[in-house]
């Protein structure tokens, strides 16, 4: 089939149709097709279309100079290659499932596509995700190595259901505070130790670590003394952010978890801030992350979580912190 370029689009008259009922390209206009750059391209490689005045180099020349083009060609190249029907769209492109076509189907994912080297936006990433989910998507990030090869991740934001209640206390624990850490004199088997709370130094003494002492001010399950004289919640944090400039996010996430029934417990091995259980099972399940809320973290540094993650086992969590609100974002590799 003949086209023309318009100096935007690539375009065919009635006879064009066919390409749209048979294999859902372009959008269908008064007087005939009018094709996307990736779509007119993927044609005029196939052998289907040829462009007046227009060769393959020198149309892809012109439509490199798009931001980003040449990334989103080899993504929809590929997605066609695995039998997709796929149109340029939110984000994007938006795919439809196997076997499904527009006009005469659904689409199943929407799909962002990224270099190695560019930054994940954690509030604009878990923006666009919730939109997919309200759009009954699955929203996927196609990322472009320096190889030119291609990686796929699924991205959701995970409302983790509770999976038990926090720990009780019917009388505040007495502790004293030794640099940032509370040393609290209990023998062992007391219920904070049950909890998994603190470490144990000899059979009189359990040292509870910064973060763990926040979480029990706020519940009214520990008093802490400096010099003999009380300490409130923000006095203690405000002396542990001396020391640990990322403790305020960190508690944020450490206490979301542990109100839910989750058992946080340092993930420094793994390269992430806690490492998580569900109840008191023996091994974790995820690994979490916390970021404050205008992050931005490389996807060469996502791409190395996700894969330490998967390497162990787990999922790979960022809790995305805001006012009165944390967001838990999963990203995992998805085959197409």
């Amino acid at each position: 089939m003949l086209a023309t370029f318009d100096g935007t689009w690539v375009r065919l008259g009635n006879e064009g149709r066919t390409l749209y009922e048979q294999g859902g390209y372009g959008r269908v206009e008064r007087t005939g097709l009018r094709l996307a750059p990736e779509e007119a391209l993927h044609l005029m490689e196939r052998g289907k279309i040829e462009v007046k005045d227009f060769g393959y180099d020198t149309l892809l020349g012109l439509f490199a100079g798009q931001p980003n083009f040449i990334r989103r060609y080899l993504v929809y190249r590929d997605i066609r290659e695995r039998g997709y029907v796929i149109q340029p769209g939110p984000h994007d492109f938006r795919v439809f499932r196997r076997g499904h076509k527009p006009g005469a189907g659904k689409s199943r994912y929407l799909i962002r596509v990224l270099s190695e080297r560019d930054l994940i936006e954690f509030d604009l990433l878990s923006r666009d995700v919730l939109t997919a989910v309200n759009m009954r998507k699955q929203y996927l990030l196609a990322v472009v190595d320096d190889e030119d090869e291609l990686t796929y991740y699924e991205v959701r934001v995970q409302d983790l259901a509770p999976v038990g209640e926090p720990a009780e206390c019917s009388t505040p624990v007495q502790a004293s505070l030794f640099g940032t850490y509370a040393l609290a004199h209990l023998p062992p088997g007391t219920p904070l130790e049950e909890d998994w709370y603190g470490k144990r130094l000899d059979p009189e003494r359990l040292l509870l670590r910064p973060i763990e002492s926040i979480y029990l001010l706020r519940r009214q399950c520990l008093t802490i003394t400096r010099d003999g004289e009380p300490m409130t919640t923000e006095q203690f944090l405000d002396a542990a952010a001396e020391k640990d400039v990322e403790i305020r996010e960190k508690e944020r996430v450490f206490s979301d978890l542990r109100e839910k029934g989750y058992i946080p417990r340092t993930g420094y091995k793994f390269g992430h801030h806690y490492r998580v259980y569900s109840g008191k099972k023996t091994h974790s399940e995820m690994l979490v992350h916390a970021v404050a809320s205008g992050t931005s973290i490389p996807m060469s540094a996502v791409s190395r979580s996700v894969r330490l993650a998967h390497s162990v086992k787990k999922k790979m969590l960022f809790a995305c912190i805001y006012n009165t609100d944390i967001r838990y974002v999963e990203f995992a590799r998805i085959k197409l």
